[in-house]
């Protein structure tokens, strides 16, 4: 039979039942009386199981010694009501059988608290932690909530490329693809003739779906796109990956102040969402990582989004006798610090700012009648900073390749996304929220590195 998972078995096994789980040992304590209790876990839920092996089951005196922490094991029995507190019931084991052994003595995940510098560097184990398991179960929970929120509205979810010929935003942070030996070349020292390679043309790791996900907005309605995006940026801060996962919506007909609902709407639903689905994991990271996660989340959810100007914004900071490290000043983009600012002390709530400088934005923003501010809009929220870009995009032919010249685009690179606006445009916009950001509002973590199962940052592509 089909081994039962341990959050059911915790929450709705009866005394009585006769069942089968397999997991991992947290840890194994011997008693004078001839009989062993295991802490059993299977990656289900924050909580163990604790399994009671008597002396009498076959096979106990030639395999439990090697039911150390770590191990993997395979157990049948019979639930009984627990007489232990802070446990309903446990299982009094009829068979034991040891399916993996772990070595004691050099097992790195030892009862001692472990920083999450040295679990990075064993993120093939650091999964079994209480903080990593619920980190996985959080992170799967958004990303859930995330397709739940949009096919509840009647979104389509499409796929994009991964590798692209086109930079989304016009920054050249980008990894490269291709076959060429590149080895090679280095010896001849010649000039790279990219007609020679895979795509015959310069190719490289998407740094957004955006562009392709226009196409479809402009063709089939309301649509979203969810994957892996790359962005070669030389940045070792808790805020930056190389690989990270992008959920970006467009919608066609839309206008700004109808993308700045959405997003709102949107961030508001996820929370609840995980609230709702992960109790006794936002309870341990309220207690062991954050004291103020539940209460930021609530903020959050529970308090309107306050939708101000970029420049008013820019005021206000100005105004506010703070010293920042970062200076203030209208035509530059904001830092974390101001965004904080901003959400956690001026106003206490989420904001959205909104009508940024037109050269701090990408060329496909819709440019305001003032010629010096496009329709973007940049979601904040209290501890992270911005969690949501977005904006309307331009639909206007001839603005629209202007300021891909401004931005030193080629517009012949851009013919297709320019046709998008030759053939039927219509107003529109879109968002992008990063996930491991939302992850680590919603955790508490300090360092994205911990929101995302294999972190890649510069210098460090293991596992």
């Amino acid at each position: 039979m089909a081994p039962a998972r341990i959050t059911r078995l915790l929450k709705e096994g009866q005394s009585g039942d006769q069942v089968e789980v397999r997991g991992w040992v947290r840890t194994r304590r011997d008693s004078k009386q001839g009989f062993s209790f295991i802490e059993l876990n299977d990656g289900s839920c924050m909580a163990n199981l604790q399994v009671v092996v008597d002396a009498n089951v076959e096979g106990y005196e030639s395999t439990i010694k090697d039911v150390s922490t770590g191990a993997s094991v395979a157990v049948t029995g019979k639930l009984n009501e627990s007489p232990g507190k802070g446990q309903r019931i446990e299982l009094h084991a009829d068979s034991l059988k040891l399916l993996g052994t772990a070595d004691a003595q050099n097992y790195p995940l030892q009862k001692k608290r472990h920083s999450f510098e040295f679990l990075r560097e064993i993120a093939h184990l650091r999964p079994r932690t209480n903080t990593f398991g619920a980190i996985a179960r959080v992170r799967n929970a958004i990303s859930s909530a995330i397709h739940n929120f949009f096919q509840e509205r009647g979104f389509l979810y499409i796929q994009t490329p991964i590798i692209t010929t086109s930079d989304c935003e016009g920054a050249g942070e980008l990894f490269q693809v291709t076959t060429l030996d590149l080895v090679r070349l280095a010896k001849l020292q010649t000039e790279i003739d990219f007609t020679q390679d895979f795509f015959g043309k310069p190719a490289s790791l998407t740094v957004s779906g955006q562009l392709e996900a226009e196409i479809y907005a402009t063709s089939v309605g309301d649509c979203y796109t969810f994957g892996p995006t790359f962005r070669a940026e030389n940045s070792n801060t808790t805020r930056h990956l190389a690989e990270f996962w992008m959920v970006e919506p467009e919608m066609p007909f839309y206008e700004l102040n109808d993308n700045m609902a959405l997003a709102e709407e949107f961030i508001r639903y996820v929370i609840r969402q995980v609230l709702e689905t992960c109790p006794e994991d936002m309870e341990f990271f309220n207690l062991r990582i954050d004291k103020t996660v539940l209460e930021t989340l609530n903020n959050i959810t529970e308090n309107d989004f306050i939708r101000l100007p970029y420049t008013e914004a820019i005021t206000i900071l100005e105004g506010s006798g703070q010293e920042f490290e970062y200076p203030v000043e209208w035509g530059r983009d904001l830092q974390s610090e101001h965004e904080r600012f901003l959400t956690e002390t001026h106003f206490k709530q989420p904001v959205i700012l909104y009508d940024y400088p037109r050269t701090i934005k990408p060329f496909y923003m819709r440019c305001n009648d003032d010629d010096k501010t496009v329709r973007a809009m940049d979601v904040l929220v209290p501890r992270v900073g911005e969690i949501i870009g977005g904006s309307q995009r331009e639909e206007r032919l001839d603005v629209l390749t202007d300021r891909m010249t401004e931005c030193q685009l080629d517009p012949d690179d851009y013919w297709w996304y320019l046709d998008l606006r030759r053939y039927g445009t219509v107003p529109h916009s879109g968002f992008g929220l990063g996930l491991e950001r939302l992850v680590q509002l919603v955790t508490g973590m300090t360092n994205i590195r911990d929101c995302i199962p294999f972190p890649r940052t510069p210098k460090n592509a293991e596992f």
